[in-house]
């Protein structure tokens, strides 16, 4: 889906600064708008739909894959039909490119599950 998704998960280290909205601004545009904001320029946040509990399971389940692969992990509520995702850098506490690879990368293995409209 994007090339944002091919780029490594580079981890930052404490001297690194949060992006800046001007910064991070040039990734939003390789995430799902329906699916993907900013809150408070701290954190992503994502609201996946899903047709039935099984599949956002199954969705929750590679997503935590991924997170452990690329040891980064985010907030993650499975409901019914429902996974919601917040993801920051907890080491400097605010956005890194790293969050906006790991987005990247839930919207291409959500394309298995996305719900016929």
């Amino acid at each position: 889906m994007s090339s944002l998704a091919d780029e490594p998960c580079e981890a930052c280290t404490s001297d690194d600064d949060p992006l800046t909205g001007e910064e991070y601004g040039q990734y939003l545009d390789d995430l799902r708008t329906d699916v993907w904001e900013v809150v408070d320029d701290h954190h992503l946040h994502a609201e996946y739909v899903f047709e039935d509990f099984r599949d956002a399971l199954e969705f929750t389940y590679e997503i935590g894959e991924l997170a452990e692969e690329e040891w980064h992990h985010p907030d993650i509520a499975l409901a019914w039909g429902e996974v919601e995702v917040d993801m920051w850098t907890h080491k400097i506490d605010g956005l890194h490119k790293t969050d906006f690879v790991m987005a990247a990368r839930m919207d291409r293995i959500y394309e298995g599950y996305e719900p016929a409209e």
